[in-house]
C-alpha cells in the first residue's frame, strides 16, 4: 500500500497569509518526495478559508518544478465551473510541464455556498460533470471534436498542443453504486468516508473492488482513499489532534451538509453531531503501534493508496516532523501487506 501526503491548505487564521501557506504546501511536498510517499495531492475550493487551492493544476506545474518523482495527483478538479475547451489545454500544459506525473483528479463540486456563487445551480452540478467529463476525455484523446449536448454546442476544435504521454484520470466518488460504476469503466477512484465510521469504508472499498472485476482486461485502475492521518507522539498528542480535528469539522459541515455560513471568507464553526470520541474512533490519529494496526485493516482490504490529511491547523514543523516520523515508523510495515479478502 502506497502513501500520498494531502497539502496542507486550511488557512485558520485568515492573517497566517496565501504566501506563506503556499510556501508550506511547496516545503511539504520537497519533504513528501525525501520522506518517500507515492505523490501529493492538491485540493481546489473558492471563496472559503479551507482546502484553499484556487488553481490546482498551477501548483502541480510548480511543484513539478521542484521534484523530480512524485506524483501531483489533483483532489479534485471541478469540472462544472470551468470551460473545458480552455481546461483540455490547460491539462495538457500542465502534464508536460510535469512530465507526466499529473494525476487528474476530478470532481462536480461539494460545496453548494461555492459552486452557486461561481454561477452553477447545485442542482445541475452531477449533469453537467458527466458531460464535462465527456467532452474533457474527447477533447485529450481526439482531433477535430465537435459536440451537440446540453451545456456544450460547438464545431469541429482540436485541443493544442497534443498530450505527449496519457493524462491519468481519477474519479472523484463517494456514493457505492457511483465507485462501482466508475471502477467498471477503468477509472482510478479517490474516495473518502469523511468521518464516517469503518463500515461505511468498507462499502466503498467493496463497489470498487466490483466494479473493478468487471472491468475491461488490463485496466489496472487504483483505488486511494483520502482519511485523516496523523501520527502522535503520545496519547495526550493524539488527543489534541483529534480535537483540532473536530475543530476543523466544524468548518467542514458547515458548508458539507449545514446552512453554509461564511464571513470574509472564513467560514463559521457550528456545532457537530460527532463527539470528538466517535471522530477519534473513525479517523486514524493514534501512535505508532496502532496505527499500524489499522493501516493494516486497509491494505488487506485492498486499498492501493491511502492519501493522509494531517493538517487540522497545527504549526508547518509539527507537520514536517510527523511526515518524516510516518515515514520511517509506519511505512516499512505495510509495504508488504497483501490484500486477503474481497466482499
Amino acid at each position: 500500500m502506497d502513501f500520498n501526503h494531502f497539502l496542507s491548505a486550511y488557512l485558520k487564521d485568515p492573517a497566517y497569509g496565501g504566501r506563506r501557506l503556499y510556501k508550506d504546501m511547496v516545503a511539504q511536498a520537497k519533504h513528501a518526495e525525501a520522506c518517500g510517499f507515492r505523490g501529493v495531492t492538491i485540493p481546489e475550493h473558492h471563496l472559503i478559508n479551507i482546502l484553499l487551492i484556487p488553481s490546482p493544476l498551477q501548483m502541480a506545474a510548480y511543484l513539478g518544478a521542484v521534484t523530480s518523482r512524485i506524483e501531483l495527483v489533483t483532489s479534485v478538479a471541478v469540472l462544472p465551473i470551468r470551460d473545458m475547451r480552455v481546461f483540455a489545454g490547460e491539462v495538457i500544459q500542465a502534464s508536460n510541464l510535469t512530465d507526466g506525473r499529473l494525476v487528474l483528479g476530478v470532481g462536480r463540486g461539494a460545496f453548494a455556498y461555492e459552486v452557486e456563487r461561481l454561477g452553477v445551480p447545485y442542482a445541475e452540478l452531477k449533469p453537467k460533470f458527466e458531460e464535462s467529463l465527456a467532452v474533457l476525455e474527447a477533447l485529450l484523446t481526439k482531433e477535430e471534436v465537435s459536440w451537440d449536448g446540453k451545456y456544450y454546442k460547438f464545431d469541429k476544435l482540436t485541443a493544442m498542443p497534443r498530450p505527449e504521454l496519457p493524462v491519468t484520470l481519477m474519479l472523484a466518488v463517494m456514493v457505492p453504486e457511483g465507485i462501482e460504476a466508475s471502477a467498471r469503466k477503468g477509472y482510478h477512484v479517490q474516495t473518502t468516508p469523511l468521518g464516517a465510521e469503518h463500515s461505511v469504508l468498507m462499502e466503498q472499498v467493496n463497489a470498487f473492488h466490483r466494479g473493478k472485476a468487471a472491468a475491461p482486461a488490463g485496466a489496472g485502475n487504483r483505488l486511494a482513499l483520502q482519511r485523516g492521518v496523523y501520527l502522535a507522539k503520545s496519547a495526550a498528542d493524539a488527543r489534541a489532534k483529534v480535537e483540532a480535528a473536530h475543530d476543523y469539522y466544524m468548518r467542514f459541515d458547515n458548508l458539507w451538509s449545514g446552512p453554509g455560513i461564511v464571513e470574509h471568507g472564513a467560514i463559521k464553526p457550528l456545532p457537530r453531531k460527532q463527539t470528538v470520541e466517535e471522530l477519534a474512533a473513525s479517523i486514524i490519529i493514534c501512535e505508532r503501534d496502532e496505527m499500524i494496526d489499522r493501516l493494516a485493516v486497509y491494505a488487506e482490504a485492498g486499498i492501493d493508496e491511502v492519501i493522509m490529511s494531517s493538517n487540522f491547523g497545527q504549526p508547518q514543523e509539527e507537520t514536517l516532523d510527523m511526515m518524516a516520523r510516518f515515514a520511517s515508523a509506519v511505512m516499512p510495515h505495510l509495504a508488504g501487506v497483501k490484500q486477503k479478502r474481497v466482499a
